[in-house]
């Protein structure tokens, strides 16, 4: 299906102009066959769109096209054939399932029926907006869960190796996908074409109880100690209450129309954020490995050593409000405005431009710069934006 469309009308944060063409794709045919078009024009944009949670666009028409993936369908692949075992072992007790779901599937309502049917892994990411397919992308997480620890790998249709006039579809594992924190292949280029499903291996609970509580504010709520194992169902609505408490899930409620969390939460160096006030939140992370220089004149047979630098995440949320802006703030006469409830929310307050929300985004950039030295780095895809 194609016609003229708004991606203001398709998006979460209600902005975006017209595009010049759009297609609507409920099969993984069409999802080929309207891919295969627009790439053989190498100088049309193409979008590709899935819930429009994680995209911002520019109020100024798209000069191109805008291929939407609306499949449908999740399934359980059979169990993968046991590794040989010497004679006499028994192997272990399995009881994970893989789930492949197409990319259309909305998240939440794969979330909830995962819930439903016992299936433990992703309940802490419940009330996360957006396609199934889109979450790979982002690598999301929320919560203390993130998509790296379930996702088995994906089918991505891409340029066939053989003929770049031809199109082929090929199974991605997850260790090719170069996850990181909100980051991917994907997303840095490295990888492109169109994700078709996504795999993900859970956990069949027989109690009925989720993954071991990893988050403190949940487990908070909760009422637990971190590492506790609580029914499914308590963390999907104890999750979904906090989301609701930041107007991070999708409602009639005014804060809800953005994008999630704009920016990322910076990730600096243990001596940088040592400069930081004792009150500034932080939690360690993996460590980066950093090569050591060689003196000159030292023996070039010798490889450097690698010196892994401790590395802190920071909170964008309180670099934002320490930069002196608060909640509900916006510039005189925009419409664009911090969420009421959460500081890394941007908000459509009503009839806001791309333009606004991207200008009022510079402006906390600016100001968390000035004030801490860290340049905060966007989250969502910006389309005819530039912060």
């Amino acid at each position: 299906m194609s016609g003229p469309h708004r991606l203001a009308d398709a998006t979460t944060m209600r902005v975006g102009g017209e595009a010049a063409r759009w297609i609507e794709a409920t099969t993984r045919e069409e999802v080929a066959a309207a891919y295969a078009e627009a790439i053989a024009d190498d100088h049309e944009p193409l979008l590709l769109l899935g819930g429009g949670s994680n995209t911002v666009a520019s109020s100024e028409p798209f000069e191109g096209t805008v291929l939407r993936i609306a499949t449908r369908g999740i399934r359980t692949l059979p169990a993968a054939p046991p590794p040989h075992r010497p004679a006499g072992e028994e192997p272990p007790p399995d009881d994970s399932v893989v789930l492949r779901v197409e990319a259309g599937e909305p998240w939440d309502a794969l979330v909830e029926r995962t819930v439903e049917e016992g299936l433990a892994g992703i309940e802490a990411l419940s009330g996360v907006p957006g396609s199934t397919g889109a979450a790979p992308i982002q690598n999301i997480g929320a919560y203390g869960q993130e998509l790296s620890s379930t996702l088995v790998g994906l089918e991505l249709l891409c340029v066939s190796e053989d003929s770049a006039e031809s199109l082929e579809t090929r199974f991605v594992p997850a260790a090719e996908l170069r996850l990181g924190y909100r980051d991917s292949a994907i997303k840095q280029g490295v990888l492109q074409g169109v994700v078709l499903s996504v795999d993900l291996r859970l956990r069949r609970s027989a109690d009925g109880r989720s993954q071991p509580i990893a988050y403190q504010q949940l487990a908070s709520a909760l009422g637990v100690e971190l590492g506790t194992r609580v029914p499914l169902v308590d963390v999907r609505a104890s999750v979904l209450a906090l989301r609701s408490s930041k107007g991070m899930v999708l409602s009639d409620d005014p804060d809800s129309t953005s994008a999630g969390s704009f920016f990322t939460n910076p990730i600096v160096s243990a001596r940088f954020a040592a400069g930081l006030p004792d009150d500034a939140p932080r939690w360690s992370v993996a460590p980066e490995p950093q090569p050591v220089v060689l003196p000159l004149g030292a023996d070039d047979a010798v490889p450097p050593l690698e010196r892994p630098v401790p590395r802190v995440k920071l909170s964008a949320a309180w670099l934002i409000e320490h930069s002196g802006i608060g909640r509900g703030f916006s510039l005189p006469g925009s419409r664009a405005a911090i969420s009421t409830k959460h500081t890394l929310a941007l908000t459509n307050r009503g009839g806001a431009t791309g333009e606004e929300i991207a200008e009022l985004a510079r402006f906390v950039q600016a100001r968390v710069e000035n004030q801490w030295g860290v340049h905060l780095v966007p989250e969502p895809v910006l389309v005819g934006l530039q912060l």
